[in-house]
């Protein structure tokens, strides 16, 4: 794909669950960046606020589409600011939950993610068990999450991105690896 079809000052960190990867994005805003919180966990908050059914645990397809709205309308506005912008997950991060779920996203929410572009240069935060937790909005066991990094980097690799793993190390060398890279 051109690098012209690319935004390149949005950068997207995906991986599995629990590979550090919004401790990252926290770290990243401290420091004065623009950053995009993950919406599966801001959809899992909402939901449980008001009663509702659109969680992985209960309508993965409702949990899928409220995930692909935020995120379409978070892509948005990042890319009409030409700031540069750092997302906990992109949009073809739905594509591979969709996968590991045996979902069918609507043709029109496909055709919206094919079209988004980040930065050609995706950060991965690998799988690293010694940090791997559970709680009230990560429900996946050690091996989900493996398989949700390998689903969620295959559709980038399948779109074109260059992969970038981000190093086992503390927070502090992640954001100075990531700020570096995406300088």
């Amino acid at each position: 794909m051109p690098a012209s079809e690319f935004h390149p000052h949005l950068f997207v960190i995906t991986g599995g669950p629990g590979a550090g990867k919004t401790a990252l994005i926290d770290a990243l805003r401290a420091q004065g960046e623009i950053c995009i919180g993950e919406a599966g966990r801001a959809v899992i908050r909402e939901q449980r606020a008001i009663g509702g059914t659109a969680l992985p645990w209960a309508d993965r397809d409702a949990y899928w589409r409220a995930m692909f709205e935020k995120d379409l309308a978070a892509y948005r506005a990042a890319s009409a600011t030409r700031r540069r912008t750092f997302f906990d997950r992109g949009l073809p991060d739905l594509m591979g939950y969709a996968a590991l779920e045996g979902l069918s996203p609507p043709t029109s929410g496909v055709k919206a993610i094919e079209q988004a572009r980040y930065a050609d240069l995706v950060f991965t935060a690998p799988p690293w068990r010694q940090i791997y937790a559970q709680d009230a909005e990560r429900k996946q066991d050690w091996t989900e999450a493996v398989r949700t990094y390998d689903a969620v980097t295959q559709v980038y690799v399948d779109r074109g991105y260059r992969l970038l793993e981000l190093p086992r190390s503390s927070v502090e060398e992640r954001v100075r690896f990531v700020l570096d890279a995406a300088a």
